[in-house]
């Protein structure tokens, strides 16, 4: 295990002998940055009302939640319903750059199961959404940083069951590190995708959680870059032991510089605003206000 910022360094400048990594590519440069909005933020508003005011602030796609509870969980929509979801998304001419959902590669295998039956119903929904260009499958990993050397090969054994399930529906999991989940460093990740072996796979990029970490955007990019197909973003601070999330600008991220980096490296697709549990949950809380602001602080750096 790589555990200090020097060692990642050191590790990701010297290649971690990744050839034989074969994930989903990067989203081709004619797409362009787009930014967006994820409705994980917006879960009391009906869909429509959502997506109405994601496009009337600006954003250019938004980012569907699956997780149990929200609007669009596939599990409780009809065919009706589904119908309905596609019609709202062309009135409001928002393409839909991921689906999110919540699994674990560390639960039992009761729990285990389940997730994988969650990550059917999402493919068949994203290929619903969009049959010829169904939207990515992201999510993060499970598990706690203690955990890593014990449940690594476990986890990659079932990232392994991700893939064959997005391969039978030809869509993209992409996987995201977590500062307080078992993978929480690149250097984990990339080790957890390579023993994976997975060919519908790709890596969805967040540069709080390696902010906490102590790395910088370019640290954490430059290897990650050219297996990243999705991008979240939103500032983050630690106060203590504890763990804040903040909106986009009310950190200390440089969000032209982590633009920059982002076409530097290549990078040319969704940059997808997510607004944390930790925000929306607080008594008082604007999904709208939220929304405008969070453009507000991006927009002029999306256009730099």
């Amino acid at each position: 295990m790589i555990s200090t910022r020097r060692d990642f360094i050191a590790v990701s400048s010297g290649g971690l002998a990744l050839a034989t990594l074969r994930l989903q590519g990067a989203p081709s440069a004619k797409e362009g940055l787009s930014l967006g909005f994820s409705l994980y933020g917006m879960k009391t508003l009906p869909l429509d009302r959502a997506l109405a005011e994601c496009a009337r602030i600006g954003y250019r796609n938004v980012e569907l939640s699956l997780i149990a509870g929200f609007p669009t969980e596939p599990a409780k929509l009809t065919p009706e319903g589904r119908a309905t979801i596609r019609r709202q998304l062309a009135t409001a001419g928002l393409p839909v750059a991921s689906l999110l959902v919540n699994l674990s590669l560390t639960v039992d295998d009761k729990a285990h199961a389940a997730h994988l039956e969650t990550l059917q119903l999402a493919a068949r929904f994203a290929a619903e959404i969009d049959p010829k260009h169904p939207p990515i499958v992201q999510t993060v990993m499970g598990g706690t940083p203690g955990e890593w050397e014990a449940k690594k090969t476990l986890m990659a054994a079932r990232l392994k069951e991700w893939d064959a399930i997005a391969r039978q529906h030809n869509i993209t999991v992409a996987v995201k590190a977590h500062v307080s989940s078992a993978v929480n460093s690149p250097d984990r990740l990339l080790w957890t995708l390579r023993e994976a072996k997975g060919t519908h796979l790709a890596i969805a990029y967040d540069h709080s959680h390696y902010a906490l970490g102590g790395l910088s955007i370019e640290e954490s990019l430059k290897p990650l870059a050219p297996y990243t197909k999705f991008v979240h973003v939103k500032d983050a601070r630690r106060e203590g032991k504890d763990v804040r999330f903040l909106l986009p600008g009310d950190g200390q991220t440089d969000f032209r510089e982590y633009f920059r980096l982002l076409r530097k490296y290549g990078y040319n697709g969704p940059v997808v605003v997510e607004v944390s549990s930790q925000i929306f949950s607080r008594p008082g809380y604007d999904p709208i206000a939220t929304a405008e602001k969070s453009h507000a602080a991006l927009a002029a750096a999306v256009r730099a």
